[in-house]
Order: C-alpha cells, then sequence, then structure tokens
C-alpha cells in the first residue's frame, strides 16, 4: 500500500507516491520503516536514520534477499511495497544473511529451497555481477569462480548479464580459455621442478641439504614445537585455503586475487606452523602470490588502458574525407 505522495522533484507539478521501504545497515538485524518517491530521497533518508558517517557516502542500496543494486529509478518504482533493503557504505560489501526473507512479493514458502544449491546460486550470481561491472575483472577471479560461470547454463547466465545467448557463450568460452592457460601454467611449472630436482640429484646437491637441515633440525626441534600451536592460532586464512595451498601443486594459480592477498601478508612462521611446512617452503609460496597478484594486477590496468584509448577514439570526430574538402581555387 501507498501513502500519499509528494510534488515531483523535476518540477513537472504531479505527485509521485511514496513507496514504504524496510532498511537496515549490512551487519544489523534491526529494520526500520521508511517511505520515499525516489531513489535518492531513499539514499538521503538512509544516512539519517542508520545513522551513516557523510564521509562515507555515497551510499549503495541492494536487495536484502541476493545483494542486487537499485541504482535506477524505473527499477526501484517497480518494486513492490515493503521491500527490504540494505544500505551500504562506500567501504562496505553486501554479505548475505539468512535472515533476510527477500522481497515483498517471495513468500517464506516458496523460498524453502536447498541451503546448498540456494548458496551456490548466489555465489555465481555475485561473481557474474562482478564481470558485468568490469569485465577485466576475470583476470582477478579464482579458477573456482571461473568454473562456476562455465558450469552456469547458458540462458540463465545471459538472463543475468542482461546479454544475448551468443554474447555470453563467447564469454563462457573466454572464461574456459583462461582456465586452460591456468593449468597449462600450472604443468609447466610442475615440469620445471621435476627437472631441477633431477639436477640435484645428479650433482649431489640433495643429499648435502638434507644432512644439513637434519642437523638445524636437531638443535631447534624443542623450539619449534613449543610454539607452533600459538603461531597456527594467528593464521587467519579459512580451511578451504589452506587445503588448496597443501593439495595445489601450484595454488597461486587456483586462488583469486584477495586470496593471493591475504596468503602474501601472512607471517611467514605461522603460516609455515599451520600447513606443517619449512620456512624456505613457505617464504617461496609467499613470493610466488605476490609475483601472480603484481602480473594479474597489470593485466588488469592494460585492459582498462586500452579500453580508455579505445573509447577516446570513438569520441573523436572522424576526419573529412578526400572528397568533401573544399577545392582550391585555380590560380589562373
Amino acid at each position: 500500500m501507498e501513502v500519499p505522495g509528494v510534488a515531483d522533484p523535476e518540477g513537472h507539478g504531479e505527485l509521485r507516491p511514496l513507496k514504504p521501504c524496510l532498511l537496515r545497515r549490512n551487519h544489523s538485524l534491526e529494520q526500520y520503516g521508511v517511505a520515499a518517491s525516489c531513489l535518492e530521497e531513499l539514499r538521503s533518508k538512509a544516512c539519517d536514520i542508520l545513522a551513516i558517517d557523510k564521509a562515507l557516502t555515497p551510499v549503495t542500496l541492494v536487495l536484502a534477499e541476493d545483494g542486487t543494486i537499485v541504482d535506477d529509478d524505473d527499477y526501484f518504482l517497480c518494486l513492490p511495497s515493503n521491500t527490504k533493503f540494505v544500505a551500504l557504505a562506500s567501504n562496505e560489501k553486501w554479505i548475505y544473511s539468512n535472515s533476510d526473507g527477500g522481497t515483498a512479493w517471495i513468500s517464506q514458502e516458496s523460498f524453502e529451497v536447498d541451503e546448498t544449491d540456494s548458496a551456490a546460486e548466489l555465489k555465481w550470481k555475485n561473481v557474474a555481477r562482478q564481470l558485468k561491472e568490469d569485465l577485466s575483472s576475470i583476470v582477478l577471479l579464482s579458477e573456482g569462480d571461473l568454473q562456476l560461470l562455465v558450469d552456469v547454463p547458458c540462458a540463465e547466465l545471459a538472463q543475468e548479464l542482461h546479454q544475448s545467448c551468443a554474447a555470453v557463450q563467447g564469454l563462457q568460452n573466454a572464461l574456459q580459455q583462461v582456465l586452460d592457460q591456468r593449468e597449462e601454467a600450472r604443468q609447466s611449472r610442475q615440469l620445471l621442478q621435476l627437472y631441477l630436482q633431477a639436477l640435484e640429484k645428479e650433482g649431489g646437491i640433495l643429499s648435502g641439504q638434507e644432512e644439513t637441515s637434519a642437523t638445524c633440525s636437531e638443535e631447534t626441534d624443542v623450539v619449534d614445537t613449543g610454539v607452533s600451536s600459538e603461531l597456527s592460532s594467528e593464521v587467519t586464512l579459512t580451511n578451504r585455503l589452506l587445503r588448496t595451498l597443501r593439495e595445489n601443486p601450484a595454488p597461486e594459480l587456483s586462488l583469486s586475487s584477495e586470496e593471493l592477498e591475504l596468503v602474501a601478508k601472512e607471517d611467514p612462521t605461522a603460516l609455515a606452523a599451520t600447513l606443517s611446512w619449512d620456512r624456505e617452503k613457505t617464504e617461496a609460496l609467499q613470493r610466488a602470490c605476490e609475483r601472480e597478484l603484481a602480473l594479474r594486477l597489470q593485466q588488469v590496468h592494460s585492459l582498462r588502458a586500452l579500453r580508455k584509448v579505445s573509447t577516446r577514439k570513438n569520441l573523436l570526430p572522424e576526419e573529412p574525407s578526400a572528397g568533401s574538402k573544399r577545392a582550391r581555387p585555380d590560380p589562373t
């Protein structure tokens, strides 16, 4: 039910109905009822009611159900009354909450789906929206996220991205190529490691290193066992991420840019204790993560620079053709 409206801010003299909505912050369950005639008015009221610091504006409004960004007045007006919104400050990202019942047209009974399927669907939709905002972010995605989008039915992904099936099929082919390139890089690194190991065995280097490490381990074994449990507690990486680091031969190729940054920033001693590795191997992993992250960021910057150049070229006026040039007067 819509409440009486206010004058059209564009000055057309007509009344715009006020749409009742529900607002909350990202990490809060407390909701506030508010009525607004347009999206900008709702943002302004969100800042006042939710006490959002003006320094953290502009505020982004998303649907509490699935994190869909609402940044268009037409879309806002199409939403039903009492739609639930989450107001995000400029330094916040939307986080899914099981407590959100969704928008008004979804009943609780119809929302009873398998939790695993629902989480997977929300995951690929969030990744798809990230690509929609910036296609160059393909480079920064983890292999798991890339595989999610490749496995999504073409029609569903096309509907989410508002693109044709032909365009989405081309996108999925590009995603598969990125996956194939990472797998080729992983195999190349494995072959290089095997080759280096063979050289070490042939030259007798490996035996010398084993004797040195055995001597060091006898001297430091008591100290290591005394602090390993405390250091492991300092590591903030998830179990899934730690399992990827342990099991994958080149884990830096499997991780997203955010995960690469997390691994690179961890304390090497604590990370080594958690993974049951030596410090040298752990530091080598962190250096590999730093190199991979730097490479991906460089690729993203290059893609964005090329896109800006292409945009500027499209905006430049066309050169007049030779036939349209004014003829010079005959000096005779």
